[in-house]
């Protein structure tokens, strides 16, 4: 056990690479994680570092945010996704049918199919999962749009609303949950793990929440997402796996090219 009272470290040749998921386990067994467990032998753990809790409709209103005025959302993640439409069901707003919807990625604009009738002209997703992609998609549309950036009350100062501000776009960042440190000290403690996989930036922070003096001691450390990654080298962290990049556009795919040259195929 290292001093920090977390266990980290390389794992002995004879010994499968134990890698931590910080997001909820999938809910199918066809999951591409488990996948990567079965070609490269490896163990996967899956443990969400954040928890979510929305932000009330009656709190929400003292934002003075009018929904309705909005001809376009943002959206980087699900969880903004669930919590826009809660709000709006909490307040009993009907969203406009030509409302327009700008996502980070396919898959979160996908997700968009559990509450719109999904139509490819008022739908728009960025090339390859990067910050840049969904600013040139934005910026074909911003003269004509007011954009709703629905976010997690603890990250609203990012990249996407600096690259808002210098780009002269009209729009509103309200907060409509706040993401606040699970604890998971237990398990840092009791298991030590090779690699583990982040997907905010306050996933990074509840590591040191609870782990303070944290040492990264050998593990290899995976990021997703631009503020993500800013996250992991603002706590000091040494970044081994990066997503998305035009090679690796999802986590699943950065650690398979990650595990083909550390581990190699199974058997």
């Amino acid at each position: 056990m290292s001093t920090n009272g977390a266990k980290s470290g390389p794992k002995t040749a004879n010994k499968p690479l134990q890698i931590l998921i910080t997001q909820p386990k999938p809910a199918s067994d066809k999951s591409p994680y488990y996948e990567l467990e079965r070609k490269y032998g490896v163990q996967l753990e899956f443990q969400p570092f954040i928890q979510l809790e929305p932000v009330p409709a009656k709190e929400f209103r003292r934002q003075k945010v009018d929904i309705a005025s909005f001809t376009a959302v943002i959206f980087t993640s699900r969880n903004a996704i669930d919590h826009f439409f809660r709000i709006c069901e909490e307040m009993r707003l009907t969203v406009s049918q030509d409302t327009k919807y700008f996502c980070i990625t396919e898959a979160v604009a996908l997700y968009l199919q559990k509450f719109i009738l999904y139509r490819k002209r008022k739908v728009f997703y960025g090339a390859d999962g990067t910050n840049k992609s969904l600013f040139d998609v934005i910026n074909k549309h911003k003269e004509n749009e007011r954009f709703l950036y629905p976010c997690s009350e603890n990250q609203q100062d990012n990249e996407i609303v600096n690259w808002l501000k210098n780009n002269k776009v009209e729009f509103e960042t309200p907060y409509m949950y706040r993401s606040i440190s699970a604890d998971v000290k237990g398990l840092l403690t009791e298991k030590s793990f090779d690699v583990i996989c982040f997907f905010t930036p306050s996933g990074v922070r509840s590591l040191f929440d609870n782990i303070p003096n944290y040492n990264q001691n050998g593990t290899f450390i995976g990021g997703f997402g631009s503020n993500t990654l800013k996250a992991i080298e603002d706590f000091g962290l040494n970044l081994h796996i990066k997503a998305p990049l035009p090679e690796s556009p999802s986590m699943i795919t950065a650690l398979d090219r990650f595990l083909a040259e550390k581990v190699g195929k199974k058997g």
